[in-house]
């Protein structure tokens, strides 16, 4: 079980990690994820540093977007959501992408793992891989 009041969500995580202009990307990804951290993405695990570089690849060719979450379960210390990400990218185009999420929380109430599968909706065939791309 969770020990701790904070227990953090998809759409805080994400518009920290990508929607919040000048928030440092360590800092980012310190306030929403254990240092165990772990993620399997359409297959593909990565550890934290794995995911930090994701994001870091992703805020360079982001220039902005929302999430939206269609359904949301926490029990205990698992955490599921299916939620729609929408990107504008720095190129002027846009990538619209349906995810399935499972997660677990750590004590603290950061995320220790996710594993997710995501359906792109609208984007270009090379922005098939957005969810895991570095």
């Amino acid at each position: 079980m969770t020990t701790t009041a904070f227990r953090t969500d998809v759409v805080s995580a994400m518009t920290d990690l990508l929607f919040t202009p000048g928030l440092e990307l360590s800092e980012a990804v310190d306030r929403h994820f254990a240092p165990d951290y772990r993620q399997r993405t359409d297959g593909s695990w990565a550890d934290r540093s794995e995911f930090t570089a994701h994001i870091a690849h992703l805020r360079g060719i982001v220039a902005g977007g929302s999430i939206q979450v269609l359904e949301e379960l926490v029990q205990g210390d698992l955490y599921a959501d299916r939620h729609i990400i929408d990107v504008d990218k720095t190129d002027g185009s846009s990538v619209r992408v349906e995810v399935y999420l499972f997660g677990e929380f750590a004590p603290d109430g950061r995320f220790r793992r996710i594993e997710e599968t995501t359906l792109m909706l609208q984007g270009a065939d090379s922005d098939r891989n957005i969810g895991s791309a570095r």
